[in-house]
């Protein structure tokens, strides 16, 4: 068992590299090639590879050898957190139908909650060789582009938003009327992205996110990104994602604030 970091945020950022590091390892000689496709569920499409599945075993067996007192969440192979202290939220690929498309805008998320509580996140991309970290008081960028601090931008009023989603047809009744309402008022909406999307959103590039139907693997790695670059992120009620749902992420806090009001009506 290796001892814990003493403190929380980017003190765990050279043994989350190292998961990242494994779960590339992994998935990398199977992007663009021809691997089989899995369905996970039932009455709709919900891809899964042999990419994903490889990624998480080595991230949990990983975990498992330096800290085996931490729980685990994963996409993939459940929930592994009991009643620990701290518990690593995982989604291996996020984006997997990106993955399968040879698009290279899904990435490995990596979270760590300390009693409930995000403490770190990661989101790596290891094709692009860019990864994004933040502890929820600041978030920092490495990759091509040179490391740097990542920051979100200031947008008050949507009409000058950029706005993303994966897909408005993910949006039903009540809820697609409203996201309707937010995207005619924006600047800019685009489609797709998954989680290259939030990070976008910190460093800079885009003002607004609003998805729904999120897991907490999908959004949990990343709430500390976010907020670590000055942005803000919650459920439409304007509480926790943590458990992911229906999800509104700003850059801007006042750009948030009047999104909330949009889809509120």
């Amino acid at each position: 068992m290796t001892d814990a970091p003493s403190s929380d945020g980017f003190a765990w950022l050279p043994f989350v590299d190292r998961l990242a590091d494994a779960a590339s390892a992994a998935i990398l000689p199977h992007f663009r090639s021809a691997m089989a496709v899995e369905n996970k569920e039932a009455l709709a499409f919900d891809p899964v590879t042999v990419a994903d599945k490889g990624a998480e075993e080595a991230i949990r067996g990983l975990i498992g050898a330096d800290y085996p007192e931490h729980g685990i969440l994963g996409e993939e192979y459940g929930d592994q957190s009991g009643d620990a202290e701290h518990v690593w939220v995982i989604d291996p690929i996020d984006g997997t139908r990106a993955f399968i498309s040879g698009l290279p805008v899904w990435g490995t998320l990596i979270g760590l909650k300390r009693h409930g509580v995000p403490v770190f996140g990661m989101m790596a991309q290891p094709f692009t060789g860019e990864r994004f970290s933040g502890d929820g008081k600041s978030a920092y960028y490495t990759g091509p582009g040179g490391e740097r601090p990542l920051k979100t931008r200031k947008c008050a009023a949507i009409g000058d938003a950029t706005l993303f989603t994966t897909t408005p047809a993910l949006f039903k009744g009540a809820d697609r009327a409203a996201y309707d309402r937010v995207e005619r008022a924006a600047r800019l909406p685009r489609y797709g992205c998954d989680c290259y999307a939030y990070c976008m959103l910190a460093a800079g590039q885009i003002d607004l996110v609003v998805e729904t139907e999120l897991k907490t693997f999908d959004i949990m790695p990343l709430i500390p990104v976010i907020e670590g670059a000055g942005g803000v992120v919650t459920n439409w009620d304007g509480g926790s994602a943590i458990e992911g749902g229906r999800i509104v992420a700003a850059g801007d806090p006042r750009l948030h604030a009047a999104v909330l009001e949009m889809l509120a009506g």
